[in-house]
């Protein structure tokens, strides 16, 4: 639970009171109720008033006000309205009854805040009440304590589309170094293959429904707390160690986490890539994105902290099937995931943990086989097609932009 309340929680739900600066004292922040339920309001006080009588005038909008006792000497009007006044001649007797002031929901709204205006002569303050239900965590069974135990923590998707010679390597490959690990496999050829073996779920979709509603469908399938993205034509090694990966999750707050890529020239990538997005008018909005990453993570010499990376990833299950795929997306996208995650997903990536790219040299002497050139076909649509008309018309459109950037 101590990691989930670290990725749950942040700084602004730690409850602060303001002492008085001037002479109303009231939390600044880290009051919450659960929808239609009552809460005492900590830290309301009144300082440093040199007067005969003292009062004090609490205003809600989506709750009412009450006490939970009454305090000798003091004189409150308007309990179990939306606006109360407390009074007394007797400082000490007024903040006392001040401790047991209390805020009821009576507005229902699953998540939103209540802005507390509070009152004395010549001094005005307001503070929010969050209204929300608790955040539940998913738990899932890992095994018993100890070594990471890879298969109960970790399913691995990919989807495919007619390359079964690779997708076999592939899965010969994984076998090697994770034999128990279920592999889930979304498949959109025109005419399937049989895929069978221990360990792997094999979901066959319309010919040529598209490369995002295939990983919306691998990955609505996983069970377990990770999910491990690989393209179909990558080959685990003896450097592809999930279980660094793993620990980087469990040790961090972070969402997701990429590895690196070998390509068989022998260059490796990351693709790690810094994603802001800078308002505009009425026209909308300008999408930035970069080469880089923001820090080193601390402990992780490896790792950074970015905002997009590589086709090979492990993350969080619930955060990924959380932010989804867009099904219109068909075969050219990739960087609009971590769009569409962008200020829910918090990413790395380390580039210690490698999987290798199959080779895409193409010797002159051997043909392209039947396959291979429908593949293509889909795969690298012209810059006049429709796949990328809709890719580049929903990035536009749908996230309101009016221009991007990017080196």
């Amino acid at each position: 639970m101590c990691t989930f309340s670290l990725r749950s929680q942040t700084p602004a739900d730690v409850l602060m009171v303001a002492e008085a600066n001037n002479p109303l004292q009231y939390p600044t922040q880290g009051v919450e109720v659960r929808p239609l339920k009552t809460i005492i309001i900590p830290g309301l006080a009144l300082h440093d008033l040199h007067r005969d009588h003292h009062s004090i005038n609490i205003t809600t909008t989506l709750g009412t006000l009450n006490v939970a006792a009454e305090v000798d000497g003091v004189k409150v009007k308007g309990d179990g309205e939306m606006h109360m006044s407390v009074s007394s001649s007797l400082l000490p007797n007024l903040n006392r009854q001040l401790q047991f002031v209390t805020y009821t929901n009576t507005l229902f709204h699953p998540s939103t805040a209540d802005t507390v205006q509070i009152e004395t002569e010549g001094h005005q303050a307001a503070f929010t009440i969050k209204i929300h239900h608790g955040v539940t965590p998913k738990l899932y069974n890992t095994g018993s304590k100890g070594d990471y135990n890879i298969s109960a923590l970790v399913t691995i998707a990919t989807k495919t589309f007619l390359r079964y010679d690779k997708l076999q390597d592939l899965i010969d490959s994984i076998r090697k170094y994770y034999p128990t690990v279920t592999i889930i496999i979304a498949d959109d050829s025109e005419n399937p293959q049989t895929i069978s073996g221990s360990h792997i779920e094999h979901y066959i979709m319309p010919f040529g429904k598209g490369w995002f509603a295939g990983r919306n469908l691998a990955i609505s399938q996983v069970t377990t707390k990770y999910v491990l993205w690989v393209d179909d034509d990558f080959i685990f090694s003896a450097n592809t160690k999930l279980e660094k990966l793993v620990d980087v999750l469990e040790r961090t707050t972070l969402d997701l986490v990429g590895g690196a890529v070998r390509e068989a020239t022998g260059y490796t990538s990351t693709y790690r890539q810094t994603i802001s997005i800078e308002p505009g008018e009425e026209d909308g909005d300008c999408l930035h994105m970069r080469r880089g990453f923001h820090h080193i993570i601390q402990g992780f010499p490896n790792c950074v902290v970015t905002d997009g990376v590589i086709n090979f990833f492990l993350a969080r299950t619930d955060k990924v099937q959380q932010v989804g795929f867009d099904p219109r997306l068909a075969r050219v996208a990739h960087m609009e995931f971590f769009i569409d995650g962008l200020g829910s997903l918090h990413v790395g990536s380390c580039d210690d943990v490698i999987i290798n790219h199959a080779t895409k040299i193409k010797l002159p002497w051997v043909g392209q086989s039947n396959s291979d050139k429908t593949y293509a076909k889909f795969r690298y649509p012209l810059a006049s097609s429709d796949a990328t008309q809709t890719k580049n018309g929903l990035l536009f459109f749908k996230n309101r932009f009016q221009c991007l950037t990017h080196n």
